[in-house]
């Protein structure tokens, strides 16, 4: 059985809808509670998948998902290294993305913050559905058979930015730049297409492996028909598509 944990702490909202995304796939998921894990990190080691829900953990008060981002890496870096090894997965959504990345889990496992995700250019809270193209050479393992969906984002911290040019190029190079934002017709468009700002587009990472996974839309809210706009034509829930993809991949590989 496939088994998928979902964080929890104070000021996550989005885990009982990613849990029964989860569950719809067919995995054992439930919440992971930081308190726990924190008392007994090897209870880590009974999962698969790692997921960091949407939210806003300790209220965003130090910088959106900064608090939870210093736990990790200060409290939980060595079995987070130990998890990794065993080859699992680990997905961020929303303010579990702002986790990665500044836990330096993103872009390149290394535990140093190269990229963050920063206060909209719109200077407000941005909901609503977005258009997003896959990079078909991204090593991403959740995005098998996706190329161009609709997810909805709900921010106000989503602006993708890079400590230098440098990083920038080596995301770009490596391929880890695994969604982007577009308009409609696929095409890279300003506001309110890219809802942020994030530079290049950005909507979401990986690392080299392809088994570290964080973007801004929210997967988990487009996982059934009935989450969709009105007048959607499509012949399947396509945010499921990447609870799915990481279930497969465990069942085949681990």
């Amino acid at each position: 059985m496939v088994k998928a944990g979902v964080l929890f702490t104070s000021g996550t909202n989005c885990d009982e809808e990613t849990i029964y995304a989860f569950r719809l796939v067919g995995a054992q998921a439930n919440r992971l509670y930081l308190k726990q894990l924190k008392e007994n990190p090897k209870i880590l080691l009974d999962y698969h998948i790692l997921c960091l829900p949407g939210g806003f953990t300790y209220g965003d008060y130090l910088g959106a998902g900064k608090i939870l981002a210093n736990i990790l890496k200060f409290y939980l870096k060595d079995i987070l290294i130990e998890f990794y090894n065993r080859g699992n997965l680990i997905l961020g959504i929303c303010n579990g993305f702002q986790i990665l990345v500044k836990a330096g889990l993103l872009p390149d496992f290394s535990f140093t913050e190269k990229t963050s995700l920063v206060t909209n250019d719109s200077n407000k809270f941005e909901c609503r559905w977005v258009y997003l193209k896959v990079n078909p050479n991204s090593p991403c393992i959740f995005t098998k058979g996706l190329d161009f969906f609709s997810l909805p984002v709900a921010h106000a911290e989503g602006k993708f930015v890079v400590d230098n040019e440098h990083t920038l190029n080596k995301i770009i190079e490596k391929n880890l730049m695994v969604l982007t934002y577009t308009n409609k017709e696929g095409q890279y468009g300003n506001y309110p297409y890219n809802p942020n700002g994030s530079i290049c587009n950005i909507a979401g990472i990986c690392d080299p492996s392809g088994r570290v996974f964080g973007l801004m839309p929210h997967p988990e809210r487009a996982s059934l028909f009935y989450q969709y706009p009105l007048g959607t034509n499509l012949s399947e829930a396509l945010g499921i598509t990447i609870f799915k993809n990481a279930v497969y991949y465990v069942k085949k590989n681990l």
